[in-house]
């Protein structure tokens, strides 16, 4: 089988196909326009989220048995279409839960100890102690809204803190000893912590508004590692600035282009500029699954499911 890479990735990952009896030819640089001139040499695409896979692109992959997508989502690859034409979906949400999973906790904590501001304040000769107080997490309720391998990772890390766990998920019964499944009722009277780990679907698009917010009993706290658009930056600034959201620990945001790879092309929007200038607000380059082992690790569980699905033959 002939395996087109249309993104870099952990030199195992080829290493490994080719061990096995794949052809793999790298194109890193190439137009979306480009490739669809030669997608229909190939057999497989390797890609990570250089950009949308969408009907146009597979009906010029005429022999295209397989998208492996080295990440947890497939929101950038049209599913449906990909199902209508029998070409099969491979994504690696093993491969960076745990990595995840460690950086939804340290920016919780991170936002708990007021880390971030203290940091600064410091370095910027400011020896403020009571205003740096920070909050504990024994005792505190998390929320977990997407109880899938993210979600589950995170709960997992949780253990220790003395702090009670409840998810929400769209699926029945997937709670574990980690979390208790509730539904979104209590979910919205009972916690102090709010996670977000779902994939962008219609459902959680824009999810975090005003009106999902006012919804909660109590002042909590934030924290997105899934997806940028399921948070409303315009209505999270007001909640911060009235006090109902205590702060926030974004990965991702809503103004990302869908390459991950960039946010200041363009002039910064209003409400994000406001985001960024607030103390009780930690971000980061969507980078909670970007560890040196995620990246090892998301490469072979690709190798492996490739290898599951199409097996080499026996010489």
């Amino acid at each position: 089988m002939n395996i087109l890479h249309l993104d870099t990735n952990h030199p195992l990952l080829i290493e490994a196909l080719q061990k096995t009896g794949f052809t793999n030819v790298e194109e890193y640089i190439a137009s979306k326009e480009a490739v669809e001139k030669i997608i229909h040499k190939f057999d497989g695409v390797v890609i990570r989220s250089r950009f949308k896979i969408d009907k146009q692109f597979m009906d010029a992959a005429k022999n295209l048995k397989f998208i492996a997508r080295v990440g947890a989502g497939l929101d950038s690859i049209d599913e449906a279409y990909a199902a209508q034409k029998r070409i099969e979906l491979i994504a690696a949400p093993e491969g960076n839960r745990n990595a995840v999973g460690e950086h939804t906790l340290g920016m919780l904590l991170s936002l708990f100890n007021r880390l971030n501001k203290a940091n600064w304040e410091v370095k910027s000769g400011i020896w403020n102690r009571e205003g740096n107080r920070g909050v504990e997490l024994d005792g505190k309720v998390v929320g977990i809204i997407g109880y899938g391998n993210m979600g589950k990772a995170f709960a997992k890390k949780l253990k220790g803190f003395n702090c009670t766990v409840l998810c929400c998920d769209i699926l029945e019964d997937v709670g574990n000893k980690n979390a208790t499944q509730v539904s979104f009722q209590t979910l919205f009277d009972m916690v102090d912590v709010v996670s977000l780990h779902t994939p962008w679907t219609p459902l959680t698009d824009k999810m975090v508004n005003t009106e999902f917010i006012e919804k909660f009993k109590k002042p909590f706290w934030l924290l997105n590692t899934a997806r940028g658009k399921s948070v409303v930056t315009e209505d999270l600034v007001k909640a911060l600035k009235s006090g109902k959201i205590l702060g926030a620990g974004l990965d991702v945001l809503e103004y990302e282009k869908s390459s991950f790879e960039a946010l200041f092309t363009h002039e910064v929007p209003p409400a994000l500029k406001e985001l960024i200038a607030m103390d009780n607000v930690l971000l980061s380059p969507h980078i909670a699954g970007w560890t040196v082992e995620s990246k090892e690790k998301l490469a072979l569980t690709i190798v492996e499911k490739i290898l599951e699905t199409f097996p080499p033959k026996k010489q």
